[in-house]
């Protein structure tokens, strides 16, 4: 797996309704950000950052979990 490094993290924590946890991190030297539930870490969207555009971003499983693992030791 190439170098995956988060570079931010912002729960949000102050909802109705459901609370959310946005980790932004380089993989393959682009930037991504995926938002979890905080409640269960189920991804609700993830993008990728080009130039000055952003796009819906396929991010392979293996990165998703590793995420998850470093999120959860950060909440």
């Amino acid at each position: 797996m190439e170098q995956l490094k988060i570079t931010n993290m912002i729960i949000d924590d102050d909802f109705a309704v459901d609370e959310y946890v946005t980790a932004e991190f380089k993989y393959n030297h682009k930037t991504y950000s995926m938002t979890f539930k905080k409640a269960d870490l189920e991804i609700i969207n993830s993008w990728v950052f080009e130039d000055v555009t952003s796009f819906p971003a396929y991010v392979p499983e293996e990165v998703v979990e590793s995420i998850r693992d470093e999120v959860t030791k950060r909440i």
